[in-house]
């Protein structure tokens, strides 16, 4: 086959059948371009680079396939930086193929050239400089081998004009891919035997053990395992913001969100006598800026990247190993004694769903408040009671995934709510429902998004509409960086805030005036109506709603507790 480098690149991605690609092109690109058509690869448009990692990370959460983007040089390549972050911290398989200049002519004040390659490299797991044509399918597939080896990451395929433009004789036989790197996990390991043995012996002595699940259980997709698990032994398990439907919350035995905002799981935690820690990184977030779990409590961390281990705190015993090969080796070890040990922590567990009606008592007035505007709590109940078990939550950075994690509940085990963790940049909600209506078109799909997140892509609106996109984009309308404004708030008062706040703006308007459906509330009592329509409306709607404007009221926790901010203190 004597053809571009430019389509055999797009043959091998072809082979690994991707279900979307989203992408700018330029010049550098366009023999790829022109290959994909050909090819009926999966390709579209999107209107700024950041949309396209973001729906990429997100359909990758959603499905556990790869992601594909492409960008051209300079700026379109620098624009995938945040969403590149986002995946690699969060360990989510993205490859993205970026356009440089032709190599006859580098550095001698190309268009938009930049040291490109040196921005990209720290952002991504790895990045793969395409030198020659012959390599092109090689490198492919070495990328999405990366991609979803080990923990998952972002791969960067960097080839320039004078590559991608060139033509070269290929073997047909280059084309062909192994199947196993098209999604995650690509590959599992055990840990060994001993540390097994030693962790069951632990598991089996303790009287109030607790799991702490992160991630980690969506990307070795361990729902069933985990909940195997826990079941068997009748062990609480509380989840990270990430972690969200390691196993259904309204399993009797979740404690929910813990780290800090939590709602029984932080005290369940602290009078532990073993935390088993799972696909989790114990980081700032999670552990209350590391303070849980307590510094004495007995840990066992259960990880597939040994290099996290002990990597914030001390930890008892550590386990390198995927997460679903772990927890059925330890239970096969723990099998003789899985009845002993689950009828002797029966009366313990029994607690948790105790606890959790009582924090639900405690905080009813406002789940069901009936204030103006509309209280985040309220909004967050009545979307448990509408969504349905299977639909999709997409929570930008900031308010909406805090108050996601901790209110929403994943009515099954699996990975259904989506937040942006691992950079926690906002600008999220919007293409992160792109990427998980494209992933499961026949699901209902509800992004959580504030209006300054919105803000910065309501020009993908477009791309949503033009994609035929179902999904209903909720925007937290507070007039403000309510995040900002809020801690502002709480550290100086009210003559404290500065640079916070936004021009009140009608959302559902701009969104009419964009051909798609739009819906703004005010009183909670048409909130429930009005997200009905929304989810029922085929096509793209956004749910403009307005929510309170004082700053007291904006931070995520529904139980009232007091801040206390101390010198050094990040308080929320």
């Amino acid at each position: 086959m004597y053809i571009t480098a430019g389509e055999a690149l797009a043959r091998t991605v072809a082979a690994f059948e991707p279900g979307l690609m989203l992408g700018m092109g330029g010049f550098q690109l366009l023999p790829f371009y022109d290959a994909a058509r050909r090819l009926g690869l999966p390709h579209h448009l999107i209107n700024d680079e950041r949309a396209a990692i973001f729906a990429a990370d997100a359909y990758a959460k959603a499905t556990g396939r790869v992601g594909v983007v492409d960008a051209t040089l300079g700026p379109g390549a620098t624009n995938l930086v945040t969403g590149l972050v986002e995946s690699l911290n969060a360990g989510v398989p993205i490859v993205a193929i970026v356009g440089d200049t032709h190599r006859d002519h580098s550095w001698k004040n190309m268009t938009q050239e930049s040291r490109q390659v040196d921005i990209l490299r720290p952002a991504v797991k790895e990045l793969l400089d395409v030198t020659t044509p012959l390599r092109v399918p090689e490198l492919v597939k070495r990328a999405f081998a990366i991609a979803t080896s080990g923990r998952p990451g972002p791969v960067v395929i960097n080839i320039p004009e004078s590559v991608t433009h060139a033509e070269w004789e290929y073997d047909e036989s280059e084309f062909e891919v192994n199947g196993a790197f098209a999604s995650i996990p690509a590959y599992r390991t055990r840990p060994d035997s001993d540390s097994v043995l030693r962790a069951s012996r632990l598991v089996a002595s303790a009287e109030r053990p607790v799991i702490l699940a992160g991630g980690g259980i969506h990307l070795s997709r361990a729902w069933a395992e985990l909940t195997s698990f826990a079941d068997a032994l009748n062990i609480p398990v509380a989840h990270t913001m990430t972690g969200k439907g390691a196993v259904s919350d309204t399993n009797p035995l979740s404690a929910g969100l813990f780290g800090r905002y939590d709602r029984i799981a932080n005290s369940t935690i602290e009078q532990s006598d073993l935390v088993i820690t799972i696909g989790c990184k114990l980081g700032e977030i999670a552990t209350k800026r590391y303070t849980v779990p307590p510094a004495n409590a007995r840990v066992i961390q259960i990880d597939s990247v040994a290099e996290e281990i002990g990597r914030t705190r001390e930890i008892e015993l550590g386990l390198w190993g995927d997460a679903r090969e772990t927890l059925v080796a330890l239970l096969e070890v723990l099998d003789g004694q899985a009845a002993e040990i689950r009828q002797r922590n029966a009366a313990y567990a029994a607690t948790i769903p105790e606890k959790m009606a009582a924090w639900k008592t405690s905080v009813r007035a406002r789940l069901e408040s009936d204030e103006v505007p509309i209280n985040m709590a309220r909004a967050l109940n009545e979307i448990n009671e509408i969504l349905p078990a299977d639909g999709y939550l997409i929570a930008d950075g900031g308010f909406a995934a805090h108050w996601g994690a901790l209110l929403f509940d994943a009515k099954q085990a699996g990975r259904q709510f989506l937040p942006d963790r691992g950079f926690a940049s906002i600008g999220y909600g919007l293409p992160g429902a792109i990427g998980a209506s494209l992933a499961s078109p026949d699901k209902p799909v509800l992004a959580i998004t504030g209006d300054g997140g919105f803000n910065m892509m309501l020009g993908e609106l477009e791309t949503a509409r033009r994609l035929k996109t179902n999904a209903t984009i909720m925007v937290v309308n507070n007039a403000a960086s309510g995040y900002i404004k809020a801690l502002q708030h709480l550290m100086y008062g009210e003559e404290g805030y500065h640079a916070s706040d936004l021009e009140e703006t009608n959302f559902a308007d701009i969104a009419r005036a964009m051909g798609v459906h739009g819906v703004r509330v005010e009183d909670p009592g048409f909130f429930g109506d009005s997200l009905r329509e929304c989810l029922a409306t085929p096509g793209i709607s956004v749910l403009d709603v307005v929510v309170t404007r004082d700053p007291a009221k904006m931070l995520p926790g529904v139980d009232s507790r007091a801040a206390q901010v101390k010198k050094g203190d990040r308080i929320a």
